[in-house]
Protein backbone atom coordinates (compact mmCIF):
# COMPACT_ATOMS: atom_id res chain seq x y z
CA UNK A 1 0.00 0.00 0.00
CA UNK A 2 1.30 3.57 -0.81
CA UNK A 3 2.17 6.48 1.54
CA UNK A 4 -0.10 8.95 2.28
CA UNK A 5 1.24 12.33 1.36
CA UNK A 6 1.28 15.88 2.85
CA UNK A 7 1.17 17.88 -0.60
CA UNK A 8 2.46 20.80 0.82
CA UNK A 9 1.12 24.53 -0.29
CA UNK A 10 3.79 27.59 -0.78
CA UNK A 11 2.42 29.30 2.51
CA UNK A 12 3.37 26.24 4.78
CA UNK A 13 7.09 26.14 2.97
CA UNK A 14 7.75 30.00 3.16
CA UNK A 15 6.27 30.12 6.76
CA UNK A 16 8.82 27.20 7.65
CA UNK A 17 11.71 29.41 5.73
CA UNK A 18 11.02 32.20 7.22
CA UNK A 19 10.15 30.33 10.97
CA UNK A 20 14.18 29.04 10.11
CA UNK A 21 12.65 24.98 9.81
CA UNK A 22 12.18 24.32 6.94
CA UNK A 23 14.43 21.37 7.18
CA UNK A 24 12.74 20.15 10.11
CA UNK A 25 9.44 20.38 8.56
CA UNK A 26 9.73 16.47 6.41
CA UNK A 27 10.42 15.45 9.73
CA UNK A 28 7.68 15.92 12.27
CA UNK A 29 5.46 13.54 10.31
CA UNK A 30 7.94 11.38 9.00
CA UNK A 31 5.89 8.82 8.52
CA UNK A 32 4.05 10.85 5.38
CA UNK A 33 5.93 11.52 1.91
CA UNK A 34 6.14 15.28 1.85
CA UNK A 35 5.25 16.54 -2.27
CA UNK A 36 5.42 20.04 -3.85
CA UNK A 37 3.75 20.08 -6.91
CA UNK A 38 5.38 21.43 -9.91
CA UNK A 39 2.46 24.23 -9.73
CA UNK A 40 3.90 25.28 -6.28
CA UNK A 41 7.05 24.79 -6.70
CA UNK A 42 6.52 27.92 -9.12
CA UNK A 43 5.20 30.32 -6.79
CA UNK A 44 8.14 29.65 -4.00
CA UNK A 45 10.90 31.78 -6.07
CA UNK A 46 12.03 33.62 -2.70
CA UNK A 47 12.26 30.02 -1.09
CA UNK A 48 13.62 27.64 -4.13
CA UNK A 49 17.16 27.33 -3.17
CA UNK A 50 16.14 26.38 0.47
CA UNK A 51 13.56 23.73 -1.31
CA UNK A 52 16.33 22.78 -4.15
CA UNK A 53 18.83 21.53 -0.92
CA UNK A 54 15.63 19.12 0.75
CA UNK A 55 14.77 17.66 -2.42
CA UNK A 56 17.99 17.57 -3.68
CA UNK A 57 20.18 16.56 -1.05
CA UNK A 58 18.28 15.93 1.83
CA UNK A 59 15.32 13.79 -0.18
CA UNK A 60 13.32 14.44 2.21
CA UNK A 61 10.42 16.35 -0.02
CA UNK A 62 9.82 15.38 -3.91
CA UNK A 63 8.98 17.24 -6.44
CA UNK A 64 6.07 16.11 -8.47
CA UNK A 65 4.98 16.98 -11.68
CA UNK A 66 1.08 18.28 -11.62
CA UNK A 67 -0.29 17.12 -15.10
CA UNK A 68 -4.36 16.69 -14.29
CA UNK A 69 -6.38 15.05 -16.94
CA UNK A 70 -9.87 13.74 -17.13
CA UNK A 71 -11.78 14.39 -14.19
CA UNK A 72 -8.94 16.35 -12.14
CA UNK A 73 -8.46 18.25 -15.16
CA UNK A 74 -11.92 19.56 -15.25
CA UNK A 75 -11.93 20.24 -11.72
CA UNK A 76 -8.51 21.95 -11.20
CA UNK A 77 -9.99 24.24 -14.20
CA UNK A 78 -12.89 25.11 -11.96
CA UNK A 79 -11.30 25.57 -9.12
CA UNK A 80 -9.19 27.97 -10.95
CA UNK A 81 -11.84 30.44 -11.55
CA UNK A 82 -11.57 31.18 -7.46
CA UNK A 83 -8.33 30.17 -6.31
CA UNK A 84 -4.25 30.72 -6.81
CA UNK A 85 -3.02 28.15 -9.29
CA UNK A 86 -1.14 26.48 -6.12
CA UNK A 87 -3.84 26.22 -3.84
CA UNK A 88 -6.25 24.54 -7.19
CA UNK A 89 -3.74 22.34 -7.98
CA UNK A 90 -3.20 20.84 -4.29
CA UNK A 91 -7.48 20.64 -3.78
CA UNK A 92 -7.82 18.90 -7.34
CA UNK A 93 -4.99 16.84 -6.67
CA UNK A 94 -5.99 15.87 -2.82
CA UNK A 95 -9.92 14.86 -3.91
CA UNK A 96 -8.58 12.49 -6.65
CA UNK A 97 -5.94 11.12 -4.79
CA UNK A 98 -7.10 11.18 -0.66
CA UNK A 99 -3.81 12.29 0.36
CA UNK A 100 -3.20 15.28 2.83
CA UNK A 101 -3.09 19.18 1.70
CA UNK A 102 -0.82 21.17 3.83
CA UNK A 103 -1.97 24.71 3.54
CA UNK A 104 -2.55 27.81 6.04
CA UNK A 105 -4.50 29.69 3.29
CA UNK A 106 -8.03 28.19 5.18
CA UNK A 107 -9.85 31.13 3.62
CA UNK A 108 -9.28 29.40 0.10
CA UNK A 109 -9.27 25.92 1.26
CA UNK A 110 -11.35 25.14 4.45
CA UNK A 111 -14.96 25.40 2.83
CA UNK A 112 -13.74 23.10 -0.17
CA UNK A 113 -11.96 20.69 1.91
CA UNK A 114 -14.60 20.12 4.34
CA UNK A 115 -17.21 19.60 1.40
CA UNK A 116 -15.06 17.09 -0.02
CA UNK A 117 -13.85 15.30 2.76
CA UNK A 118 -10.05 15.90 2.63
CA UNK A 119 -7.99 16.35 5.13
CA UNK A 120 -5.71 19.15 5.86
CA UNK A 121 -2.47 20.38 7.96
CA UNK A 122 -1.93 24.20 8.56
CA UNK A 123 1.30 25.49 9.64
CA UNK A 124 0.13 25.43 13.55
CA UNK A 125 -0.85 21.94 12.88
CA UNK A 126 2.53 21.19 11.76
CA UNK A 127 4.04 23.28 14.89
CA UNK A 128 1.77 21.33 17.15
CA UNK A 129 2.59 17.59 15.95
CA UNK A 130 6.47 19.12 16.17
CA UNK A 131 5.52 19.70 19.75
CA UNK A 132 4.23 16.83 20.90
CA UNK A 133 6.08 14.57 19.17
CA UNK A 134 9.18 16.12 21.36
CA UNK A 135 11.09 17.56 17.87
CA UNK A 136 10.81 21.63 19.20
CA UNK A 137 9.73 22.54 22.67
CA UNK A 138 6.72 24.77 23.72
CA UNK A 139 8.88 28.16 23.65
CA UNK A 140 10.54 27.51 20.35
CA UNK A 141 7.32 27.12 18.89
CA UNK A 142 6.17 30.43 20.68
CA UNK A 143 9.56 32.01 18.90
CA UNK A 144 8.69 30.46 15.42
CA UNK A 145 5.31 32.28 15.48
CA UNK A 146 6.88 35.55 16.34
CA UNK A 147 9.93 35.33 13.52
CA UNK A 148 7.26 34.05 10.66
CA UNK A 149 5.06 37.00 11.86
CA UNK A 150 8.30 39.57 11.88
CA UNK A 151 8.80 38.12 8.82
CA UNK A 152 5.83 39.47 7.16
CA UNK A 153 3.39 36.50 7.35
CA UNK A 154 0.75 36.29 9.50
CA UNK A 155 -0.13 33.11 12.04
CA UNK A 156 -2.19 33.42 14.73
CA UNK A 157 -0.28 33.57 18.19
CA UNK A 158 -1.57 30.57 20.25
CA UNK A 159 0.15 28.85 23.35
CA UNK A 160 0.88 25.28 21.35
CA UNK A 161 0.21 23.47 24.69
CA UNK A 162 -3.39 24.17 24.30
CA UNK A 163 -3.87 24.09 20.53
CA UNK A 164 -6.59 21.88 18.87
CA UNK A 165 -5.26 20.52 15.42
CA UNK A 166 -7.25 21.10 12.41
CA UNK A 167 -6.79 17.00 12.14
CA UNK A 168 -5.84 14.31 14.27
CA UNK A 169 -3.75 12.16 12.71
Amino acid sequence: MAKVRIVLDADVLIHFSKGGMLSLLPDILSEYEHVILSSVYEEIHSIRNQVDNQVHFLKNITLEPFNPTGAMLKEYALLLKNFGKGESSCMAYCKFTHHVIGSSNLKDIKEYCCREQIKYLTTLDFLYYAFVRGKISSEECSQFISTVNANDSHLPVVDITKYIPSVQL
